[in-house]
Order: C-alpha cells, then sequence, then structure tokens
C-alpha cells in the first residue's frame, strides 16, 4: 500500500512511509505552524493602507516592507542550504518555529519605518527556512505516490490563512491598530511549537511491511561523508536537475509578486473598494483555494505535475492581466477576480512541487529544498521592489501604472511554462531522466 518501486529506489536515503494516523498528526503540526509563517507574512498586504497612514510610507517604501522579508529569507535559505542536511530535521524545525514566533512578535513593537524594516528581516530569515524545512520533512516521511495529496494538505494552510487568519487580522488590526495582529500570532504559535516537539517522531512511524532495520521517521539527514559544507551547497546549486528547478521557481514567484503585494491597495485607491471590504476580498479567495486545493492535488497524483501546472499557470498569468486593467469595480468582481488568482496561485505550487520534487535526488532533498525556498523568497522579493519602483502614489492617490506591471507579470509567468517543460522525472535507478 505504502511501497512503489519509485520508494525502493529511494529507500537508502529516507524512511518508509507514515501510517495514515502518524501521517496526519505530523501533518496537522507542520500545517499549524504554516499557518502561523504564512498569515505573518501575508497579513502585511492587506494592512498596507493603515501603514501607509500610520507610517507616512510611499508605495515604493510599501514594496520593501513587503520584499525585505522575502529577501531576507532567501539569503537566509542560501546560507541553511550549505547546512540543512547536517542538522536533524526536528530539533532544527522547532528551533526555526521559536525564531519565526519571537521575530513575529518583534514585529508589533516597530514604531517607525526603518524598524518594521529590520524585524520584517528577522522574521523572514526565520521564516523562509522553516517553509522550506516543512516541504523536506513532507517529502521525507511520505512517497511519491501520496507526495501530491500530501503537498496539498500543507498548502491548504494558504487557504485556511486567507480565509480565518487574513481577515481576523484585518479585523484586529483595524480595531486595535496594526501592531496587534503580530501578538496574537506569536501567542498561537507558541503552543503548536510545542505540539511540533511531541508530534514529529524520533522513531520511525509504523511502516507495511516493517523494516528490519527501521530508519529514524525524520532523520538527521547527515552526510554521510565529511565534506566541506559550501562544497555542498555548490554542488547542490549546480546540479541540472537543480537550476531547471529554480528558473521555474524563479519566474512563477517573481511574476505573481509584480502585483500580488499591491491589490489591496490598488482596490482602495482605485477599485471602490474601501478598507473594511478587504476581508470580504480574502476571504473569498481563501474560500476557493481551500475547495481547489486537495482537488488540484489529486489531480496531480492522477495526470502528473506537468499538465496541471501548465493549465494553472496559463489562468494566474490571464487573471494578473485582468485584476491589473480592471479598474473601478466594486467589492463583488474584486473579491471574485482575486480568488480565481489566488486559487490558481496556489494550484499551480502544488503542481509545481510535485513536478519540481520527482526531479531531485533523496540524498539533496534538504540542501535543495532550502536553497530552492531561498531562491523563491529572493524572487518574491525582487519581483516586488520591481513592482513597486514602477508604481506610483501615496495615501489617498490613485495606483499609477500598474497595468504595465500586470503585463510584465503575465509575459513572466508564461516563460515559466517553457521551463516546467524541461524539468524531468528520476528514472528508474533513481537518477536524473
Amino acid at each position: 500500500m505504502f511501497a512503489t518501486s519509485n520508494d525502493e529506489v529511494e529507500s537508502s536515503h529516507q524512511p518508509r512511509s507514515a501510517s495514515a494516523s502518524s501521517g496526519g498528526l505530523i501533518l496537522l503540526t507542520l500545517a499549524g505552524l504554516q499557518f502561523i509563517n504564512l498569515v505573518d507574512f501575508m497579513i502585511v498586504m492587506p494592512l498596507g493602507p493603515q501603514l501607509q497612514a500610520d507610517l507616512g510610507i510611499r508605495a515604493h517604501q510599501f514594496g520593501w516592507i513587503v520584499s525585505s522579508y522575502t529577501l531576507a529569507a532567501g539569503v537566509a535559505g542560501f546560507f541553511s542550504a550549505a547546512w540543512l542536511d547536517r542538522l536533524p530535521r526536528k530539533a532544527t524545525y522547532i528551533v526555526l518555529s521559536l525564531g519565526l514566533i519571537a521575530g513575529t512578535a518583534a514585529c508589533g513593537l516597530a514604531t517607525s519605518y526603518p524598524f518594521l524594516l529590520a524585524t520584517r528581516c528577522i522574521t523572514g530569515g526565520f521564516g523562509g527556512v522553516h517553509g522550506a524545512l516543512a516541504l523536506a520533512i513532507v517529502a521525507d516521511v511520505f512517497p511519491t505516490e501520496r507526495r501530491g495529496h500530501a503537498n496539498s494538505m500543507l498548502m491548504l494552510a494558504f487557504g485556511v490563512a486567507s480565509v480565518a487568519g487574513v481577515p481576523l487580522g484585518i479585523a484586529v488590526g483595524t480595531a486595535f491598530g496594526w501592531a496587534m495582529p503580530f501578538y496574537l500570532l506569536a501567542l498561537a504559535g507558541l503552543p503548536l511549537a510545542v505540539l511540533a516537539g511531541w508530534s514529529l517522531p524520533a522513531v520511525p512511524p509504523p511502516a507495511v511491511p516493517p523494516p528490519a532495520v527501521p530508519p529514524p521517521a525524520v532523520p538527521p539527514h547527515r552526510d554521510a561523508t565529511s565534506r566541506n559544507p559550501l562544497d555542498r551547497l555548490l554542488e547542490t546549486l549546480t546540479q541540472p536537475a537543480h537550476y531547471r528547478a529554480f528558473l521555474l521557481i524563479g519566474l512563477m514567484m517573481a511574476g505573481g509578486f509584480l502585483v500580488i503585494p499591491y491589490i489591496s491597495i490598488a482596490f482602495v485607491a482605485s477599485g471602490g473598494v474601501t478598507e473594511a471590504e478587504l476581508s470580504t476580498v480574502f476571504v473569498a479567495g481563501g474560500l476557493l483555494t481551500l475547495v481547489c486545493t486537495p482537488l488540484i492535488g489529486r489531480a496531480v497524483d492522477r495526470s502528473g505535475g506537468l499538465r496541471v501546472f501548465l493549465c494553472l499557470a496559463s489562468v494566474s498569468a490571464v487573471m494578473m492581466l485582468v485584476l491589473t486593467h480592471v479598474g473601478r469595480v466594486g467589492i463583488v468582481a474584486a473579491a471574485s477576480l482575486t480568488a480565481m488568482l489566488m486559487a490558481a496561485n496556489s494550484g499551480r505550487m502544488v503542481a509545481a512541487m510535485a513536478l519540481i520534487m520527482s526531479s531531485i535526488e533523496p540524498r539533496y532533498r534538504g540542501s535543495f529544498m532550502s536553497a530552492n525556498s531561498a531562491v523563491q523568497h529572493v524572487a518574491c522579493g525582487l519581483g516586488t521592489a520591481v513592482g513597486g519602483m514602477m508604481l506610483e502614489g501615496g495615501t489617498g492617490e490613485p495606483l499609477r501604472n500598474f497595468g504595465t506591471v500586470g503585463m510584465l507579470a503575465a509575459g513572466t509567468t508564461f516563460a515559466s511554462l517553457v521551463v516546467a517543460g524541461r524539468i524531468r522525472p528520476l528514472d528508474a535507478a533513481g537518477s536524473p531522466g
């Protein structure tokens, strides 16, 4: 039930798959902390109008508030890629969780633009590697034929964050100030970190059939050969399968984040949406994502990541063009269009990660995921920064040049379709195809 020929290829590098019960608890723990991580990152964007008013910042400065998180996450990811496979998964994950929680609380203490910029960098440094390690743990515990579904369950945290976390954060921020959501996130994260210490196993979960000498379920993944970590990083970055994956992720995230951070500002400034109605926009997007993401995960397991990715990435590019050119539309159209973009973006990530992970040798998995997270966050940061530099407008002013940004975003997203077609899964011997 849990083993396939591909699993046998990977057996020397990773544990057997988790049982349904233990795997479900692991996913619940990882998804809970991923929820905290995602809300921490996402909540800054709908709070943009408040931050502009309270801190007196303009559109390009707000872009740096968003991109500082992702750029710091990228730097931390590149650094950690040299070490991640030399450290025990469980202990590293708990440390990163506690660092993320502390950084989130520090964001709430910010009283100026430079202070908030610094605390977002700290939070991003922990949060970026934290998310990468969660995906690596999923890849360790679940075999290939269950990995699409498992990834989709983890990425459901995005939908829940959109439906519950972000709207609640907007309401709390409106009532008590923009700092309060960060305090509440930090408080919610502490018991989840304790749960991670209890639920992530240091011994193997039940396997069918049980191995003669069971390996750890979330293994240390120390490289058997003593090597310079920088050599390991260079090797990780220069594998042909890896840099194709990095290029795909980079194009996807840069294209998306040229547009996504500025949607709330554009709707409030010139789209006919009030600040109070922004929560409706994110609820609609989160609900559609919650419904679609599990279905997309199962479609990936049935039809393969490439076909699903080509479809959803094309939808995403079209929606970016539409959203950046619609003008004044009101809450119903704004919520509907944003929901379609959010669902397509979440689904294309499920498909892309299933496609990418099928091409990565298990011995590189931890270091690859960290480097991949770094590329993802740097691309997000650069996309946000470039979008911010192209846009014009401050508090109470229309957001200008948004249509031009949308065309660049769509072109970048369409380019990712070409790169996705060049990614090849491992062959039967576990080597790049």
